[in-house]
């Protein structure tokens, strides 16, 4: 009698066992399917409604996907696996609503000593929602009075991980960014200062530098980077030393740097070619008689 007893546990146990098995199996599965369900349901809904808003640009839709597919990624997961870890409890033999009661109970306890985490999940949602930053843009953040500036490379809830250009990563909770910039919004300016003599012909000049703008945009290389031509704008300043010209153009999202750096190597060249002066500071002394 006694061995059939154990013989009779030997088997439950087995079963249960194997039960216990498939659950996780079947939870990984899912797991599986679910992130590759998200990525392709995420990108066909951008990509939709990038036919109606035709004025955004293609790496803005991405950096927006790649954002929410992190997020909603983050999220099946977290949901899926506390739900096999319910049936598998379920499956044991203890009671869920009993351990719900007393994770209900917790929670309550751990929100009061946890209001820092509930204010960065609040504003993790709301830097999501209203699309403030997303994942490859290159943003500043003043946290706790210092500034932060970097390449975005994850966004959870809770925090924004951010690379600088030492190759540092930095962990930013969300709820303590009080001044977010995005440099790499919707589109970007090239914004241009030069120097040059006091003797230079300003219309000469201005022709020069628009040449210099409508022969970057037009080069095949530089063409699908450059929205609007770098364009003379205005005479900005007088110097000790010289006039100071300012050059604007708009360029897609995170290419100002690429752009500018062509433009002032193209334009050294011009002004060398035209004879116009970038002229060293100096100091003109008069001697009395």
């Amino acid at each position: 009698m006694d061995i059939n007893i154990i013989s009779l546990l030997n088997e439950l146990s087995s079963i249960i066992i194997v039960r216990l098995l498939i659950i996780i199996m079947v939870t990984g599965l899912l797991h599986i399917i679910l992130r590759k369900v998200i990525s392709f349901i995420v990108k066909e809904v951008v990509t939709e409604s990038q036919k109606f808003h035709k004025k955004r640009h293609s790496i803005d839709d991405k950096k927006r996907a790649d954002t929410l597919v992190t997020l909603f990624k983050t999220s099946a997961t977290v949901v899926l696996w506390v739900v096999a870890f319910f049936i598998l409890l379920s499956e044991i033999g203890i009671d869920i609503t009993a351990v719900m009661t007393g994770a209900g109970l917790l929670g309550i306890v751990i929100g009061f000593g946890a209001q820092n985490s509930i204010k960065d999940f609040l504003a993790g949602m709301f830097v999501i929602l209203e699309n403030q930053y997303r994942v490859g843009d290159v943003v500043t953040l003043i946290a706790s009075g210092k500034e932060v500036v970097g390449v975005v490379e994850e966004i959870t809830i809770r925090i924004t991980k951010l690379r600088d250009l030492d190759g540092r990563l930095h962990f930013i909770p969300n709820g303590a960014a009080s001044i977010v910039t995005n440099h790499t919004f919707g589109f970007a300016n090239v914004n241009i200062d030069v120097g040059v003599s006091y003797n230079t012909d300003i219309d000469k000049l201005e022709k020069v530098i628009n040449r210099v703008g409508r022969e970057l945009a037009e080069d095949k290389k530089w063409c699908d980077s450059i929205v609007e031509p770098i364009q003379f704008l205005r005479l900005d300043k007088f110097e000790d030393s010289s006039i100071r010209i300012k050059s604007l153009g708009k360029v897609v999202p995170a290419m100002q740097w690429e752009v500018a750096g062509e433009f002032r190597r193209r334009l050294k060249q011009a002004f060398d070619k035209e004879k116009i002066d970038i002229p060293y500071p100096q100091i003109v002394i008069h001697k009395g008689k």
